[in-house]
């Protein structure tokens, strides 16, 4: 795909070098994003675990609350 960059409001196409450096830019966007969404998924599983042996230990709902803040 072409791509093009505005210089002073002029329309100029990307050079060969320019999109292989802007190929390598999106994909590690890409990892980045992926990264974040993961640690999110991973921090949520570790909430929802922690919980779980909370009750496990015999707290209600309201005293995990109470104690967690969540």
């Amino acid at each position: 795909m072409t791509r093009y960059k505005n210089v002073n409001g002029v329309r100029i196409q990307f050079t060969a070098e320019e999109e292989t450096i802007r190929d390598a830019e999106e994909a590690e966007a890409v990892i980045r994003i992926q990264n974040k969404a993961d640690a999110q998924i991973a921090a949520d599983a570790k909430k929802a675990s922690g919980k779980q042996k909370l009750k496990n230990l015999g707290l209600d709902d309201d005293e995990i609350k109470e104690l967690t803040g969540a």
